[in-house]
Formats: structure tokens, C-alpha cells, sequence
């Protein structure tokens, strides 16, 4: 089933220059880009995009570190987009994350895991229509 999913390059992924790196692996992996933008959020839209967790003992650290500097979103399509891309990222703890997975190759800690990906449809729908409209996605 072809999927729509939210894809972040976090501030450290941005900040070490691998935003080409990992839309690289994102298009070798047959995902299509349908949206993308650079993106600076406060910490208040780091809270309302993270509202989930809210309460959660890393909350405020998340939330202090997406707001710490740009950010890339992308909206992603693929056949299983959803899985397809949460297996190209690797686990939360890149120490668990497979070899050749985004987080493996390249994050440094836990929470500087590189990228964000949708965990199912519904977040998915969710995470897309917080950061993008209909005029800035193509529909292919």
C-alpha cells in the first residue's frame, strides 16, 4: 500500500551537513520526496509537534533540542512508506540500530539520532499536516 510518512533531519544532522546524505538513502530506498522545506522551529512548535509526549521525563529535552536549530522536513511516499523509512533509520538507540541504518552510520546519542520518521498512519497524517499544506506537496 503506498504510504505517506514525515521524515525531520534533526539540528544535529543538519548542523554535521549530512541533510544530502540522508535524502540520498531515502531515494536509494524508493522513497519519493513529495515536500520539502528547511526550518527553524521555537520551542513552542517543538512542543505542539512532540504534544504527544507531554508529561514524558524527555519532553523538555526534545523539545529544547528541535528547537535548537534548523531542521529539514520532507513528506515521503512509498509502497509500506511508514516502515520502509522507520527500518532505513535504524532504532531510537543507535547502539541498537542496525549497520548501513541512518542512525547506525550516523548519530551520536540517543536523542541526536539524526532523523525523525511517523511511527503509523495516523501520526503520520498528523506530523504532515503540522508542517505542510496542500499547495506545498505534490500528489503523484
Amino acid at each position: 500500500m503506498l504510504e505517506k510518512t514525515l521524515s525531520i533531519i534533526k539540528p544535529d544532522g543538519v548542523s554535521r551537513n549530512l541533510v544530502g546524505s540522508v535524502i540520498t538513502r531515502v531515494e536509494a530506498a524508493g522513497l519519493k520526496i513529495l515536500a520539502m522545506k528547511m526550518i527553524h522551529m521555537t520551542q513552542e512548535q517543538a512542543k505542539g509537534f512532540y504534544k504527544v509526549h507531554e508529561g514524558k521525563p524527555f519532553y523538555e529535552s526534545v523539545t529544547g533540542f528541535m528547537s535548537s536549530g534548523a531542521c529539514v522536513v520532507m513528506v515521503l511516499q512509498g509502497e509500506d512508506g511508514i516502515q520502509r523509512y522507520r527500518t532505513l533509520m535504524g532504532a531510537t538507540d543507535h547502539k541498537k540500530a542496525d549497520p548501513g541504518t541512518i542512525r547506525h552510520d550516523f548519530a551520536t546519542d540517543i536523542e541526536k539520532n539524526v532523523v525523525h520518521g511517523s511511527d503509523s498512519p495516523a501520526n503520520a497524517e498528523y506530523e504532515i499536516n503540522y508542517f505542510f499544506n496542500a499547495l506545498e506537496m505534490v500528489n503523484e
